[in-house]
């Protein structure tokens, strides 16, 4: 024979309403079309409650070992409560009373993604703010690349999830199902674009000339003035296909060379405003948990996004470079966060 299913929440709400109304089990039992074992047992189960829980003593953590805690605990950053305490011969304690004592003296974060800087990174760094400490940056034109893909960001969306909801399943799929590969610059309170690289294409020097003229020179800076294109200094970061040769010799062709191309000091993402426009979009295309089945949907969302952002953020983006400057002087050429 087949197993019966389990009692409902009704079905036990019903067995509690006919006990209290003075009926047997048996004629509860008839009353609800079920095995009269069945509600036997579900009256026994109930009848004998829960075990009261039996609290452990707790090992004692001394002075000692609390200093012991806190230098391990500096010593090795983003490690486990558990790994912390081993590694002072500490055992014994409980998750809870570890995590309780680590609360007073550190706190549980993630790592952060910075670029990798050495000593030379930094002294080219604090040379660059020197540099350009009394540029006008409403003249700057801030550029990079973007890639967004179907499924979104590694780190998946938290949220409040109704009593008896099941959390949405992400998809995972290989290369985040693929994405498209995005430009775009801002200058003052303007944004450039974006503009979409065509599937398939790898950013190599030709291509990315080709790109610029097809896209920046020929939608966007062909129709600023001449006294526009006289003060406009154009930024782009030190990628191979940036940086090469041919790129350099292409853009000098287009009259953006010397001191209306500026140098850019390796491993500076942070210092670019335009990684917080990237910021931006992608908190808007990703939010409540948002994945794509298109490259197209995925692209739309984007340009979408990019019109939301009005004048005056952009504007707050490329103020904020005069602080950044001072801020990598202040930290002799350290990493300032964005």
């Amino acid at each position: 024979m087949g197993q019966k299913k389990d009692l409902t929440g009704s079905e036990k709400s019903k067995i509690v309403r006919y006990l209290a109304e003075g009926c047997s089990s048996l004629k509860t039992a008839k009353l609800l079309k079920r095995d009269h074992r069945t509600i036997k047992r579900f009256i026994q189960n109930s009848q004998q409650g829960r075990k009261k829980r039996v609290e452990k003593p707790r090992r004692k953590i001394t002075a000692h070992e609390l200093r012991k805690v806190k230098r391990a605990a500096a010593k090795m950053p983003l490690a486990t409560s558990l790994a912390i305490f081993q590694s002072c011969n500490i055992t014994g304690v409980p998750k809870s009373t570890r995590c309780a004592i680590l609360r007073d003296m550190a706190k549980v974060r993630k790592a952060e993604r910075r670029p990798p800087l050495n000593k030379t990174h930094k002294l080219k760094r604090q040379d660059w703010a020197k540099k350009y400490l009394k540029t006008d940056f409403s003249k700057v034109l801030w550029t990079d690349e973007m890639r967004v893909s179907l499924d979104g960001p590694d780190g998946w969306a938290r949220g409040w999830i109704g009593k008896g909801q099941r959390a949405p399943v992400p998809l995972r799929r290989q290369q985040g199902g693929g994405g498209v590969l995005v430009w775009a610059g801002i200058i003052k309170d303007e944004l450039v674009g974006p503009f979409r690289v065509e599937d398939g294409v790898k950013l190599n020097s030709q291509s990315y000339c080709q790109f610029l003229e097809d896209t920046f020179f020929k939608q966007w800076y062909r129709k600023k003035s001449a006294s526009f294109k006289k003060n406009m200094i154009f930024m782009q970061d030190n990628a191979p296909s940036h940086a090469s040769k041919y790129s350099t010799a292409w853009l000098t062709r287009k009259g953006i060379k010397e001191e209306k191309l500026m140098t850019w000091p390796p491993c500076s993402p942070d210092l670019n405003p335009i990684e917080n426009l990237w910021s931006i979009i992608k908190c808007e295309i990703y939010k409540e948990g948002k994945q794509y089945t298109s490259l197209n949907s995925v692209w739309e969302a984007v340009v979408a996004a990019a019109r939301n952002v009005d004048g005056e953020q952009i504007k707050t983006l490329t103020e904020s470079m005069d602080g950044r400057l001072l801020s990598v002087l202040a930290k002799k050429g350290g990493y300032i966060g964005r």
